[in-house]
This record gives structure tokens, C-alpha cells and sequence, in this order.
């Protein structure tokens, strides 16, 4: 099973913009929808955005139109570019398959990267 490691997060202004990236060990292609979860504290890990093999999204209502999810298949890495930020975008952030889509079985949870919006 592919290792996901998660990697951008920070402290950044409301209105700012932050890139996230999601490196996988191994092959990313293996997987065919990969996704970027949020946890913010005393609330559930909630799926934000993903993005399969081929090119499909699907983004969080919340997320809609600020956030932006991109697949580098040849450097095995998954990016949320995150724009506009507000304070409730403050969780730590995974990435992880999406079962939702076929050949895209869920996996260990990483670290995360903490993304904080404040002033």
C-alpha cells in the first residue's frame, strides 16, 4: 500500500493562500482517486477535495472556488493549492484515497500538516 506524506501547511492572514502537497513512497498512479481531508479540533475528518487518475475533481461546497486539487502523476505527488482562506479553513490536513472511486482503497492516516488562519 502506497505511504501518503503531507507537507505545506503554516500560519497564514485571512485572504491568504497556501500550497499543500501529498507525496506518495511509490507509484501515485496505483491509486486512482486520491483526496485531501481537514480535521479542525472537536470536529470529524472531513473529505475537501479529490482528484482520480484521469483528471476528475470534486470539491467540499465549503471549498468550492478557492481551492484548487492537481495530480503530478510522474512526480507521485497531489497538490491543494488553497486560496482565499478563512479562519474555519483552520484544521490539520491529510490526504488519503478516496473510496468513494473504484481502486481506491483508504490507508493509514499520516501526520497531516496544520494549516492556520488568523490574523
Amino acid at each position: 500500500q502506497e505511504k501518503l506524506v503531507e507537507s505545506g501547511g503554516g500560519l497564514v492572514q485571512p485572504g491568504g493562500s497556501l500550497r499543500l502537497s501529498c507525496a506518495a513512497s511509490g507509484s501515485i498512479f496505483s491509486i486512482n482517486a486520491v483526496g485531501w481531508y481537514r480535521q479542525a479540533p472537536g470536529k470529524q475528518r472531513e473529505l475537501v477535495a479529490s482528484i482520480t487518475r484521469g483528471g476528475r475533481t470534486n470539491y467540499a461546497d465549503s471549498v468550492k472556488g478557492r481551492f484548487t486539487i492537481s495530480r503530478d502523476n510522474a512526480k507521485a505527488t497531489v497538490y491543494l493549492q488553497m486560496n482565499s482562506l478563512k479562519p474555519e479553513d483552520t484544521a490539520v490536513y491529510y490526504c488519503n484515497a478516496d473510496p468513494s472511486y473504484y481502486e481506491s482503497p483508504l490507508g493509514s492516516w499520516g501526520q497531516g500538516t496544520q494549516v492556520t488562519v488568523s490574523s
